[in-house]
């Protein structure tokens, strides 16, 4: 077993190789790192900082978007195919009318709700509504001690009207003359193809819908693929907005979305990456503490270094009202909006934020809430109306038989296992023939999603600590040695490192990347400097070893580098963890970008190569297609595909890494910055690797 040792008792012994593999710091310490604290979840604090300038957050911006449509799988946008909607049952009131309304968001795949539309001629402003987590959503209908208690707290206006607060906000959105269309999550009312307990309930993996070729929601596959129902429910929005665009009476230039709790997470994550919103409010949701707990709130990538109130501020300067209560949201006028305030002034729209804030209420949708975002409305919308208008008045409350969409000449379409399996197919293939229409056509693509999935940033504050002089027992006489740290103070990242060469080294410098980290330099069985790491040296190069994040130093003795963490969550959804927190393998791509970079600025224009042999190389290739590149590089990938992976806590799990092109995709884009390049691992080559690099990258 290889043993650790402190960096002041230098190595000296006279046995031909080197007994134990040198420390860059003392015995038992760990490097200063802050990705070894406690992960994140959804229950942390997500602070928004504003940009210094309107340039510096166009920047921040579209960064922050790309993300989140990788996350949401929607990058590339889906093919918007034809919607078939039907629309029909209408009801006829005095100042309104309600429709029943089915439409395809992707083949098969149905959304479904309910219409209102005012009785006025001409075109109207449009506003979507989506619920959030309250029990029968759309066909919901108070009971009378519910009712009691509403009226008695104020929340509720109407004796009878306040029994649904989704039929009181379409019929008052239609009466002020606005179209709205209250339409169903995944798994409630009429939206059954996917059931409810796997939309929001999900909490043990299914084996049987792990598997390489038809996969379900929440396996590896799906993760894989960047598939989620948060995906699709955000995916629904967007064609939500194509079916009202269709309709004669709707004014295209003017579409809104509110909703509150889960339906506020759609709401500011649709006004995020859609342009075609004018106006939004998310009610009781945006806040700088819980961010959704729901498994249709979250997505693996979505919030990694960013929140809520962020994708509040990709609004800006459109107007955004919201709501806070006494639930998560409570501290939202100390902690968030003055944020959301100071960044919308410097867009220059301060006008255009607000906060109403009702803490003597709980959780709620309720009509003192609604009363806002019909002002809201009313103001930016330009409609027009008296405050007496803009409140709510009573109307014919209609059952859940008057309000399904189902019926004999509209029959439920099927859903379950087998639908499920379909739809991502779909979603799948779609993504993949947009990507194979041209080398250019994957570039576009692919190049700025491996940007998201891996998440490095240069690391212009990153530097090697002064390199101390060690004698490497054995080799002492032979060739030099010594030890450092690698420091990013911003990012507060520390990477041990070790650096042999020869006396004769010409300043040619090769990372040598291992699963053991720096030990990697050493064979593991006897401790020997390896073969072709002493033929390197013998050459005149520079040979650097390096423990990425949870390899060498930063573990216990004897513990193999081989863990991951996940937060404490009981159910079993990828997007608890990832949703929040890079993923190992991004971390250690992170890692080998930075070390890259730090060492081609510091090499004064002399070459760079890394060597990656073993499941370093996939890891490797990650961090070559998202940074600058060096000179030449040595990778094996194994054959390691992301897409065959059985475990979503496996070190080598990347979320949405099987979808753009797996690992011969990142390949691709690895060569274009890297163009020498030799790859083993894909195909039978008997080329020596160290020979190549030796004689023909160099």
């Amino acid at each position: 077993m290889i043993r650790a040792f402190a960096l002041a008792a230098a190595l000296s012994c006279t046995a031909a190789f080197a007994a134990e593999i040198p420390r860059a710091l003392p015995p038992g310490k760990l490097p200063d790192d802050a990705r070894l604290g406690p992960l994140k979840d959804y229950d942390g604090y997500f602070p928004f900082t504003p940009s210094a300038s309107r340039e510096a957050w166009a920047q921040r911006a579209e960064r922050v978007r790309m993300q989140i449509r990788v996350a949401l799988g929607i990058w590339p946008e889906p093919t918007k195919t034809p919607l078939n909607a039907q629309v029909h049952g209408r009801i006829e009131r005095e100042d309104y009318t309600v429709e029943k309304v089915a439409f395809e968001s992707m083949p098969g795949f149905f959304v479904t709700g309910t219409l209102y539309r005012p009785r006025t001629p001409g075109v109207h402003p449009a506003v979507l509504c989506p619920h959030g987590h309250w029990d029968e959503a759309r066909f919901a209908l108070r009971g009378d001690a519910e009712m009691k208690k509403e009226l008695e707290s104020g929340g509720e206006l109407l004796a009878e009207g306040g029994r649904s607060m989704f039929q009181s906000l379409g019929v008052q959105l239609a009466r002020m003359g606005c179209v709205a269309f209250v339409y169903d999550m995944l798994g409630y009312c009429d939206s059954r193809q996917i059931s409810h307990q796997l939309a929001h309930k999900f909490a043990k993996q299914r084996p049987e819908m792990n598997a390489r070729e038809n996969w379900g929601l929440y396996s590896p596959q799906a993760e894989a693929h960047a598939q989620s129902i948060m995906g699709l429910q955000a995916w629904n929005s967007i064609r939500a907005l194509d079916f009202l665009t269709t309709l004669p009476d709707v004014d295209a230039k003017r579409l809104a979305c509110t909703g509150a709790s889960g339906g506020g997470t759609q709401t500011m994550l649709l006004g995020a990456i859609d342009p075609r919103l004018a106006v939004q409010c998310p009610a009781v949701m945006v806040s700088t503490a819980m961010q959704g707990g729901c498994t249709c709130e979250n997505a693996s990538l979505l919030r990694v270094g960013t929140g809520n109130v962020e994708f509040a501020a990709l609004f800006a300067p459109k107007p955004i009202g919201m709501t806070a209560a006494n639930d998560w949201t409570k501290e939202m006028e100390t902690k968030g909006f003055p944020e959301l305030k100071q960044h919308y002034a410097m867009m220059g729209a301060p006008e255009n934020v607000a906060l109403w804030a009702h803490l003597q209420f709980g959780h709620n949708y309720n009509a003192v809430s609604r009363a806002h975002i019909y002002a809201w409305f009313n103001k930016h919308f330009a409609l027009g109306l008296s405050d007496a208008q803009l409140v709510e008045r009573e109307y014919p409350l209609l059952t859940r038989e008057q309000l399904t969409v189902w019926d004999a000449a509209h029959p439920e379409p099927a859903g379950g296992d087998d639908f499920e399996k379909k739809l991502l197919r779909w979603w799948h293939d779609d993504a993949q023939a947009q990507m194979a229409k041209s080398p250019e056509d994957f570039e576009k693509i692919a190049r700025p999603a491996w940007e998201a999935i891996v998440g490095w940033k240069p690391a212009t504050d990153g530097k090697f600590e002064p390199w101390q002089v060690i004698e490497l027992g054995g080799y002492a006489e032979k060739y030099q040695a010594s030890v450092s740290t690698l420091n990013t103070p911003g990012s507060q990242q520390q990477l041990p490192a070790l650096q042999i060469q020869s006396p004769t080294a010409k300043g040619f410098t090769v990372l040598w990347l291992s699963e053991r980290g720096k030990a990697g330099l050493f064979e593991e069985s006897s401790g020997e400097l390896r073969a072709d790491v002493r033929k390197l040296l013998d050459a005149g190069v520079r040979v650097i070893g390096i423990d990425l994040f949870l390899q060498g130093e930063f573990l216990a003795k004897g513990e193999r580098s081989n863990k991951t963490r996940r937060v404490k969550n009981p159910r079993e959804s990828a997007a608890y963890t990832f949703g929040y927190n890079h993923a190992l393998f991004a971390q250690r791509a992170q890692d080998i970008a930075t070390t890259l970079e730090v060492l081609g600025r510091q090499a004064g224009g002399t070459p760079t190569a890394v060597v990656a042999l073993d499941f370093t190389g996939p890891l490797t290739a990650a961090a070559l297609a998202v940074s600058p590149g060096v000179h030449s590089a040595v990778v094996n990938t194994t054959g390691f595909r992301f897409g065959y992976g059985r475990d979503l806590h496996d070190p080598m799990f990347l979320p949405a890494a099987a979808k753009y092109g797996d690992l011969p995709g990142v390949l691709k884009l690895a060569k274009k910055r890297t163009p020498h390049m030799f790859v083993q691992g894909e195909s039978k080559d008997f080329t020596d690797p160290i020979a190549w690099l030796l004689e023909g990258a160099r």
